[in-house]
Formats: structure tokens, sequence, C-alpha cells
């Protein structure tokens, strides 16, 4: 497929968007640099208004904005830093990295509740009117922090739509999140601007797109027997489309899946994306791919041409834009000297 036609569809998705969703009112950053907090200039709604939001198949109302909010998962935790609510959060839990400089100062302020997810009564004992998961995990079944029981507790919940997406996860995806977070605190206002600042710093890198094919990119998140990879559903195969570069398990119907190393070498990747996270590091995981005989003739490996992502890029939320921009100067290193 050309990168010409799905990088004037991109341009033009993003022109309407920001038509529908207003001009950012802060420079946007730049391509390399992760989306800034907006100033904190809006106080949150008191309790003089309504908003029902439906959410992964819940639908629940706030009369006032949530006063004691605890997120689980790290890029939920920045888009609430992001947003400039700070004062909100009460507890925070389960970092994959180091959480983003500019967001630092404020989440040292936030007591951190677990390394992982914190038990139920964990949770409970920071007495949150607001639960916020960034992976359906943050809500399993077997460990009593269902949304239902949470509720029974007095408290509402949400969870990243990626995790309950029907289709493919869009920007829009990340975009709608962040615009029902800013419903739910009473700041639509700073939700726009970060909407804003994220669709320029996108924009900005697809300028600097060259035209032609675009490149082959495979993903390696783990596994020896079999790749585990980015299907067509999760954010990462719109991260690589957004890039200029074309997932060559995009037409598999999952978030992730485990195709065979045969399946690989026919695809013929030009550039293999890792992902960085975990007790494997980005040096073992190219070591493997480099000395699997079975690669030996696929290009990226002959090339060695190797891009990387931490986990927290490749999941919906701010980082994204940046991971954008990220993967774009992996394919096209000339283009962004």
């Amino acid at each position: 497929m050309k990168r010409f036609s799905r990088l004037f569809a991109a341009v033009l998705v993003l022109s309407l968007l920001a038509a529908c969703g207003g001009q950012p009112t802060a420079s946007p950053p730049t391509a390399e640099s992760p989306t800034s907090a907006p100033a904190a200039t809006e106080a949150p709604a008191a309790a003089d208004r309504s908003v029902t939001i439906e959410n992964c198949g819940v639908t629940q109302t706030y009369e006032s904005a949530p006063k004691r909010a605890v997120t689980m998962n790290q890029h939920v935790t920045e888009v609430m830093l992001a947003l400039g609510l700070q004062d909100q959060l009460v507890g925070t839990a389960y970092l994959d990295d180091a959480i983003l400089p500019e967001f630092q100062a404020a989440y040292e302020a936030i007591p951190v509740l677990s390394d992982q997810y914190p038990a139920l009564e964990v949770l409970l004992a920071a007495q949150p009117d607001f639960v916020y998961g960034g992976f359906r995990s943050a809500f399993k079944e077997d460990s009593g922090r269902t949304r239902e029981a949470l509720v029974s507790s007095g408290a509402n919940s949400f969870l990243s739509s990626e995790y309950c997406a029907t289709g493919p996860v869009t920007m829009e995806t990340v975009y709608g999140d962040i615009r029902n977070i800013g419903a739910i605190f009473g700041v639509p206002e700073r939700a726009e601007v970060l909407v804003g600042e994220m669709e320029a710093q996108i924009a900005a890198v697809q300028a600097k797109l060259p035209p032609g094919e675009a490149p082959r990119v495979f993903v390696y998140d783990s596994g020896e027997d079999a790749p585990f990879t980015s299907g067509g559903i999760g954010i990462a195969n719109t991260i690589i489309a957004l890039a200029g570069g074309e997932n060559i398990f995009a037409d598999l119907d999952k978030t992730f899946g485990e195709p065979s190393w045969e399946e690989v070498v026919a695809r013929d990747p030009e550039v293999i994306l890792i992902f960085d996270y975990g007790d494997t590091t980005v040096e073992q995981k190219q070591d493997f791919l480099l000395a699997n005989p079975a690669l030996a003739e696929v290009s990226a490996i002959k090339n060695q041409r190797f891009a990387v992502l931490p986990l927290s890029s490749v999941v919906a939320g701010v980082r994204n834009p940046a991971a954008v921009g990220q993967v774009a100067q992996a394919l096209f290193p000339e283009a962004f000297k």
C-alpha cells in the first residue's frame, strides 16, 4: 500500500479532529519531546453538574468531580498528571518504566500503594471515590477489585478503552479517554488542550515523512518457539502506521498474537521494532533474533535495522505521539536529521 495515500488520509483526519476539538492554547511539543501537562489554571468543577460516562460496558454518573482518585498502571497515571489532576490523586500503583520527567515532582507527592496491583484491602484503605485502570487485569475478577465491587465500596471506575475496543484502537480512542477523564473531573478545557497538543505533535512528524512505499515492520515483543507480536487491533499498529510504516501482521485480528517464524520470514520485514520491558533486555532480544538461523535472510536481520520502544509508549496514553516520532526516525533517519 502506498504510504502517500495513508498520509493524506491521516492528515485529513487530524485536521477534522482539530476543527471539532478546538485549537490548542499552548505551543505544541517537538516530535522528540513527550507531551507536557497543561497549566492547571482551571479548577475542577464543583457539585453543580452531572456527567454520565459509558466505559467498557459500564455506565456511571458523576454528580461532582472525584476527590480521591487512585490510578493503577503507568499510562493512566500519566494521563491524570498531564491533565493537572495530581491534587485529586490519593494513590497510584504499577509503573513499567520511569515516570516522564515533567511529571516526576507531581508523582512523588502521591502515595504509592503497591509496586504492582494493590490488594483490595490496601486499595480500599485509601478510601477512593474513583479508580482508573490501565489494563483489564486492574479489575481482574479473582482479585476482588472488580468494578462492581468498587461501586459497592463507594468508588466509580474507568478502564482504558484499549482493552474493550471492538475494532482497531486509534488515536481517537486515546483522545476519547482523555476527554472522558476531563469531563469526569470537570476539566474539559485541559483535555482539549492536551488532545490538541498530541494531534499537532503527530502532524509535525507526518509532515516530514517522505513519499514512497511504507517500510515493512515486525514487532518483536518476546517469544522463542514462536514470536509474540502486535496484530492490527492495538495502539502499536496505529503508531507504526502514523509513523509511515506497515505492520507486517496488521491483518492479525487481535492486539497481540503468535504467528510462526516461517510467516515472519515470508513477509520479510525491513525493520524490527523491539518492545523494551521485563527481565529480558533489549540486547538479549536483539542477540536472539540475530542468532536465529531461520531469520538469516530477513532484510531487517541482514541490515541490522532495529528500533526500540518501552512498553509504556505502546499502550494508549500521552506517550503515543512521541512514540510515532521515534518510530518514524528509525524508519526514515534521513528525513529527521
